[in-house]
């Protein structure tokens, strides 16, 4: 079972004949009032009897309010990245962030040809396709002159603009070794089509992309799963792609109301239950439940790159959990509230010295009430005696929990790999705040510094705990452990 937990999304891929253009934008109108998500026209800009592909998004992404719109997809060789680049940059401004990139290395190499583009052997194809994703991102990166030199692709000094009004997703049709693991190391998405890649191969090509991402030092939830799929699926069948295969969006190719209708009304919404129920008996299985991450941050600095986090693997259907291993996740979330309340105690009384309610003397009554005591009982010490506490949990884990996991699921390994180097940046951040409690001693005024120590703590030990509750809570309830 792989379920990487993406938000499921729907939407349509669309029919790019000229002579029925106003059907396509009757149909793409009709996706955008019935709650679909995304809309999508293929790119062969070789064929004479087609629309261009961006003009025509552009008309759709006009006419339409809520769809993301993007090529299914685009046909790099006829298509420069740089130019590229800026024209899906541009339409996602101008739209207001609903533009995504789908990608291909090309095929139909002779018409490819006839309109002067090159002819590319599968492997420079792959390796063009490469270079052209670094391009893009370049040019979508703030910054100064780029200077790219590759084979097929180079940039000489070209200024990065404009910038998406979001972070647009690269997402690459791909079905052989080559093109699957560039997606693992490279892409934002996997965008295959059903009827050349069927639901009994996802699997061993999903395990292409795994691989090399991993490889890559990525996580594979970090590579979206999309289908380009034929009328017929059932919304059974597309809950057990999800939930077996990983697929969070399916893209619909239609041609008629019907088809749409029912998509958008009866199997879409279906297949939004099933799922959801399937992921809600994740916590219900385990009796408890991480504490999520509100994303809210005090201060300006940020120690580590949340986005470079890597996950563990998705919990397998017949997995067992037993009592001791779900007592143990419950353990681990009764610590971690302990450090949340004692923390929130900190944040209260540094708020009252900096305001001038109260002095570091005036402290000791109140920090004397709470659960954690010491003979010298002033706001330094309190602290420090709080830092202890942290460094020792902390400490535990390295030493005791976290290579028990190891050996009970190598697969976890660069999640308790990050969970450690974090543990060294919030011991800093410890530090930090301890050399700023030593020195308002002497100069009262720096209070303002152990305020900025406390919020710089406050993130980042909060991000902390609900990432390796997010990420060791099911994996403690199924792996024995040993006091």
């Amino acid at each position: 079972m792989t379920d990487y937990g993406h938000p499921l999304e729907f939407g349509v891929f669309l029919p790019p004949a000229a002579e029925q253009f106003g059907e396509t934008l009757r149909l793409a109108q009709a996706a955008d009032v019935l709650g679909l998500e995304l809309v999508s026209i293929q790119d062969h800009p070789y064929n004479a009897t087609f629309l261009d592909t961006w003009t025509s998004l552009s008309v759709i992404a006009a006419s339409t309010t809520n769809v993301r719109v993007f090529p299914n997809v685009a046909n790099l060789p006829l298509r420069p990245p740089a130019v590229l680049a800026r024209a899906a940059a541009s339409l996602d401004v101008i739209t207001g962030g609903r533009v995504e990139l789908g990608l291909g290395a090309g095929s139909f190499w002779d018409a490819i040809a006839a309109m002067d583009g090159p002819h590319r052997t599968p492997a420079e194809s792959v390796e063009a396709l490469e270079e052209a994703i670094a391009v893009i991102r370049a040019l979508w990166t703030p910054g100064r002159g780029i200077r790219l030199h590759g084979k097929h692709y180079s940039l000489n000094g070209a200024r990065p603009g404009p910038f998406p009004a979001h972070d647009v997703g690269i997402w690459l049709g791909a079905y052989k070794k080559r093109m699957l693991q560039l997606t693992g190391r490279s892409a934002d998405g996997w965008l295959p089509s059903s009827p050349y890649a069927p639901p009994g191969q996802l699997a061993s090509m999903n395990a292409i992309i795994d691989q090399a991402a991993e490889e890559a030092g990525r996580s594979p939830k970090d590579i979206r799963r999309l289908y380009n799929i034929e009328p017929g699926f059932t919304a059974e069948q597309l809950a057990e792609l999800a939930l077996n295969e990983g697929i969070s969006g399916f893209v619909l190719m239609v041609n008629t109301d019907d088809e749409l209708r029912t998509f958008a009304e009866e199997i879409a919404p279906a297949v939004r239950e099933l799922v959801e129920s399937e992921r809600a008996a994740g916590p219900k299985a385990l009796g408890v439940t991480p504490t999520p991450d509100d994303g809210k941050r005090l201060s300006d600095e940020r120690p580590w790159d949340e986005s470079k986090r890597p996950t563990g693997p998705a919990p397998e259907r017949d997995t067992v959990y037993t009592p001791s291993g779900k007592a143990l996740g419950r353990q681990l979330i009764d610590v971690h509230n302990h450090l949340r309340s004692e923390l929130t105690k900190i944040r209260s009384v540094v708020k009252q010295v900096v305001s001038g309610t109260i002095g570091v003397g005036e402290a000791r009554s109140e920090i004397n009430t709470m659960t954690m005591r010491q003979n010298n009982w002033t706001m330094g010490a309190y602290c420090e005696s709080y830092c202890r506490l942290v460094t020792l949990h902390h400490t535990h884990e390295d030493r005791s929990l976290y290579p028990q996991l190891r050996s009970g699921d190598a697969r976890l390994g660069p999640v308790l790999d990050r969970l450690t180097e974090e543990h060294q940046v919030i011991h800093e951040v410890l530090e930090r705040l301890d050399a700023a409690l030593v020195a308002t001693v002497a100069e009262p005024h720096r209070i303002v510094e152990v305020q900025e120590a406390v919020d710089l703590l406050t993130d980042t030990l909060l991000s902390h705990l609900s990432y390796e509750e997010r990420e060791l809570v099911e994996p403690m309830a199924r792996i024995p452990y040993h006091y």
